[in-house]
């Protein structure tokens, strides 16, 4: 007579049933729980770029000092603070080294965002997807009153491209396209200063691509809007993945879709495409 219960082999076929059942669910799951943090973070970043928009409203027009945390230099950023102070150390160290949190926080509210009441959110900061201790994950980019990297200014004030308007601009009403023309990014490891790329000769990544959604990141734009911009490149990917919370090396694009990705940011982030830009 059989004694009541499983016997061995199909307490292991249940295993194997569950097991595979998991490999099928786990993926869907995960992409679920991912688009539900991007979700959260465009909103959050919509609600970031509209501060930044409050801003220039509220002073004649004028952008918000984009470095972060950076003290002014060569006068091109005198008497503004920037909008939030840095957050990260040793970004050039594999592992980095996020500063302690009570400083994280610190030089959050130092920042006139804070100070302005512009934001009164330690949340507003962050992407859910940032790791422990990551308080700042957003960055603006150079052109739009940032860093102004050689080539893009002349003694403070922006100069012009091949179609005539500045690249590095201080106001608003000095950009051309705003429903092109990049503000933030969702960077992860949010480096000082602002988040740079090359304007001229040296067509390689500065800043890196982030790709914490999904192979991709999230962006704003100056007229306001956010956007999911997923990678092309298998290279650009692959490199976003090796290079999450460190800066070292670079990355040259080789294949069309390679160039596709960082013409996107180099347009974005001045306005406009260098002539001497491949692949165009």
């Amino acid at each position: 007579m059989r004694s009541k219960g499983f016997t061995l082999i199909e307490l292991l076929v249940v295993i194997a049933v569950i097991a595979v059942l998991m490999a099928i669910l786990m993926p869907a799951l995960q992409r679920a729980r991912e688009q539900g943090q991007r979700a959260v973070c465009m909103n959050t970043l919509k609600q970031l770029n509209l501060c930044w928009i409050l801003y220039a409203d509220d002073n004649d027009d004028r952008l918000v000092n984009g470095e972060a945390g950076i003290k002014p230099w060569s006068g091109n950023h005198i008497n503004e603070r920037y909008w939030v102070g840095k957050c990260w150390d040793q970004y050039n160290v594999k592992g980095g080294t996020r500063l302690p949190r009570a400083t994280q926080i610190a030089n959050i509210q130092d920042g006139i965002f804070w100070m302005g009441k512009y934001v009164n959110d330690l949340g507003a900061f962050a992407c859910p997807t940032g790791q422990r201790l990551e308080l700042l994950t957003y960055n603006i980019f150079d052109g739009v009153n940032g860093l102004p990297r050689d080539g893009t200014y002349n003694s403070g004030t922006g100069l012009k491209g091949p179609n005539g308007k500045k690249l590095w601009v201080k106001k608003r009403g000095e950009i051309a396209d705003p429903s092109h023309r990049l503000v933030y990014i969702d960077e992860g490891w949010a480096t000082p200063d602002s988040f740079a790329v090359h304007w001229q000769s040296n067509w390689t990544w500065w800043d890196f691509p982030p790709v914490r959604h999904g192979d991709g990141t999230i962006v704003s734009f100056a007229e306001g809007h956010v956007e999911y911009k997923k990678w092309k490149g298998s290279a650009t990917i692959k490199f976003g993945r090796e290079h999450v919370d460190y800066h070292a090396d670079s990355l040259t694009p080789v294949t069309d879709e390679e160039w596709e990705d960082l013409r996107f940011i180099h347009n974005g982030c001045w306005g406009q495409t260098n002539p001497s830009f491949p692949r165009q």
